[in-house]
């Protein structure tokens, strides 16, 4: 079993950036596939990005393309999600998850079996 622990989340301006992490603990990294989600206040939680267990594969939600970029590093048992040009419908805590199942990029958030404890990330506009 893998414990997960955010961190990095804050408040921006506009057009700013973070670097959220989440840190794994209890079992090797390499053998999950890792996601980040993310809930607004009122709101359903709500895909953000996923990668592979290699990280060569990556799926991102369509709003946050461009923007937004998932990374790991399994040596460190750590993901990443930079988040850059903020917008302050980016506003959520911010959820890391993980799966030992087949990577398929789901955006469901049902398929992940384990979650961190959420970070906070406050937009201004």
């Amino acid at each position: 079993q893998v414990q997960l622990v955010e961190s990095g989340g804050g408040l921006v301006q506009a057009g700013g950036s973070l670097r959220l992490s989440c840190a794994a603990s209890g079992r090797t990294l390499s053998s999950y596939i890792m996601a980040w989600f993310r809930q607004a206040p009122g709101k359903e939680r709500e895909f953000v990005a996923s990668i592979s267990r290699s990280g060569a594969r990556i799926y991102y939600e369509d709003s946050v393309k461009g923007r937004f970029t998932i990374s790991r590093d399994n040596a460190k048992t750590t993901v990443y999600l930079r988040m850059n040009s903020l917008k302050p419908e980016d506003t959520a805590v911010y959820y890391c998850a993980a799966d030992l199942g087949v990577y398929s990029g789901s955006a469901y958030p049902s398929d992940y079996d384990y979650w961190g404890q959420g970070t906070q990330v406050t937009v201004s506009s």
